[in-house]
């Protein structure tokens, strides 16, 4: 397959750069990576929620650059249909895309109340009422994915562009201790022992930076 150039942020801290990431190695699209450095103004600015867009990932493909995780995944499966990036059923399918454009658009209180952060790993961490909303929601969008299609993915025997999206929730629960249900804690520690979230966090690990402002401590 082609080789395409992806632009991340801070492997440690930036959800959507992890986002990018996996979509692209879930399609088997090689990439050669550009990391924008941490004391870039724009990038602290999306690291920090202080941005009203995010503009990596950036995927740049034979002419074409496309900036938004959940557009980059549309054009990976246009590119490589086969790949299951999506379920092949129609309505299956309708499902995953709903999923994970929720996950896209929403959820700013967990965003900001348990910012990602793949150095720590808290055993006990306060959780800001607004957040518990945030929560809840994504552990009924697991539990219905979960028991609808028999797991251990959340739309069946393998990962898809919904996995992808919700891997660093994984790991922000894990991160801070997020009491979960059973279900949703199986899913979370099978999120984290996936080989892509094994090699990315191996990387982070790598990382050097420092956001002064996203190590939290209570």
């Amino acid at each position: 397959m082609a080789v395409a150039e992806l632009t991340i942020s801070s492997k440690t801290y930036s959800s959507w750069s992890l986002r990018g990431w996996l979509l692209c190695r879930l399609a088997g699209l090689q990439v050669t990576e550009k990391t924008i450095a941490l004391n870039d103004p724009e990038n602290r600015a999306e690291l920090l929620l202080l941005s009203p867009s995010v503009l990596v990932p950036r995927l740049t493909h034979e002419g074409a650059s496309v900036w938004d995780t959940l557009a980059i995944a549309e054009y990976l499966h246009e590119l490589y249909p086969h790949v299951g990036l999506y379920p092949e059923d129609r309505i299956t399918r309708a499902h995953c895309r709903s999923v994970s454009g929720e996950i896209h658009s929403g959820f700013i209180n967990l965003r900001s109340a348990l910012p990602m952060n793949l150095k720590v790993r808290h055993e006990k961490f306060p959780i800001f009422s607004g957040a518990k909303p945030d929560i809840e929601r994504i552990e009924e969008i697991w539990t219905e994915c979960l028991d609808a299609y028999g797991g251990p993915w959340l739309f069946g025997e393998t990962p898809t562009v919904a996995d992808a999206m919700f891997a660093p929730v994984a790991q922000r629960f894990l991160t801070y201790a997020v009491p979960l249900s059973a279900k949703s804690a199986i899913y979370c520690n099978f999120s984290n022992d996936w080989n892509l979230m094994r090699e990315w966090i191996d990387a982070a690990r790598q990382e050097k930076a420092e956001v002064e402002e996203l190590e939290v401590e209570f």
